[in-house]
This record gives structure tokens, sequence and C-alpha cells, in this order.
């Protein structure tokens, strides 16, 4: 296993930053915010916020550039999702669904189709709204992520 177990976040528009923390204190884990702009952060040794500038993927290829075999990548994009798991790197989105070798392909396809169909004017809904069960499903995801990272380290 290539560097030190850490979490790294697609920070702009991550709904579990909190609980982010949370877990990675309880852990001892590291964790490195990614994004564009300024966010506000707990002032910890363990928490690193990185500002990048607001070019276009700027966030997600610096996140890319960081993670590792030993890294948790949490985002909801799914084209970061899928550099990231090129990287080795466990994949979470902010609902807790795991990204992985075999479910990216279909989310990157469904991605594709929805993009085309609102190319073409049609009315698609977007995400559903974040909700408790994700919150919970996200905080028992990184929970295992890192337990199993730990086991794998010993």
């Amino acid at each position: 296993m290539a560097g030190e177990i850490e979490i790294l976040v697609d920070a702009d528009a991550c709904p579990v930053k909190d609980e982010t923390y949370k877990v990675a204190l309880r852990y001892q884990v590291p964790v490195t915010l990614v994004s564009n702009s300024y966010l506000r952060v707990p002032a910890h040794p363990l928490i690193k916020h990185v500002t990048v500038s607001d070019s276009f993927d700027a966030a997600d290829d610096h996140v890319v550039e960081l993670a590792h075999a030993a890294s948790v990548v949490i985002t909801a994009d799914i084209l970061l999702a899928e550099r990231a798991l090129q990287k080795r790197a466990i994949v979470l989105g902010p609902n807790g669904k795991p990204f992985t070798e075999n479910s990216i392909g279909s989310a990157i396809a469904t991605r594709a189709i929805m993009a085309d169909l609102r190319a073409g004017g049609d009315q698609v809904g977007g995400a559903a709204p974040f909700s408790k069960a994700d919150r919970s499903r996200y905080l028992s995801a990184l929970d295992e992520a890192l337990n199993r990272l730990k086991r794998t380290a010993r």
C-alpha cells in the first residue's frame, strides 16, 4: 500500500464535511479538503484545506494528484471518481454509495445519457434530495473504508 491512510474531499459542494471530520478524528486520519474557493475548516492538525485556481477541473486534478491506494476520496463527481479509482483509491459518494471498478462504467453511461437528454431539451430530474438515510449510509461507508485500509496496513 502506497502512502499514509488519508481522506481526500472534493469539497466545493460536499454536504458531509462535518461527518468526515468526525470519523477522521476518531480514527486519527488526516483529511485534505480541496476546493476552488475559501472554506472554513476546523483548526485541527489533521484537517487541511487546499484552495486551487477556479480553472476547469483544477480541484479534480489536485485530488487525483494526491490520491493513492491508501486514500478514501469523497466526491459526487463521476469522472473524478473514475480517475481516483485508476489511482486505486477507495471512492465514496456523499450519499455513502461506493464507486467501484464494477460500477463506474454504468455510472458514466448514465451520466452521458442524462446529458444527452438535457441537451435535447428534455426535462429530467436532478439528483434526489440529500436525506438523513444518505448521511447515515455515508458515515457507515466511511467507517468501513477506513477499517479496511487499517486492516490491510497491518
